[in-house]
């Protein structure tokens, strides 16, 4: 089970650090990924990262203000998120999968946290 929370209402130009739990079963040697979704648009790809840390993956909007980690001792994944503008606003999901650190197709993901709303005002 992930459950992912953090989320809230920032001026543009601010910061959140978004966290995903995993509880039930260890998710170490998983990949984990963040999603969003916008009202009236569909899931996109945020960024992932493999189970070792080593590698990670940000879709091009993100890349530079957006960074993912992971500490498996705590079962947790983290999505810290800078400078945001009002095109962040969305429902942020996490999932995992055994799927490799570029996957960026949700339906490859198996398992999903219940998603935090991220609201950016201008």
């Amino acid at each position: 089970q992930l459950q992912a929370f953090g989320g809230g209402l920032v001026q543009a130009g601010g910061s959140l650090r978004l966290s995903c739990a995993a509880s039930g079963r260890t998710f170490s040697r998983y990949v984990t990924g963040w999603f969003r979704q916008a009202p009236g648009k569909e899931r996109d790809f945020v960024a992932a990262i493999g189970w070792n840390r080593s590698r990670t993956y940000y879709s091009d909007s993100v890349k530079g203000r957006f960074t993912i980690s992971r500490d498996n001792a705590k079962n947790t994944v983290y999505l810290q998120m800078n400078n945001l503008d009002s095109e962040d606003t969305a429902v942020y999901y996490c999932a995992t999968g055994q799927v490799v650190v570029t996957t960026t197709y949700g339906g490859a993901y198996d398992y999903w946290g219940q998603g935090t709303q991220v609201t950016v005002s201008s």
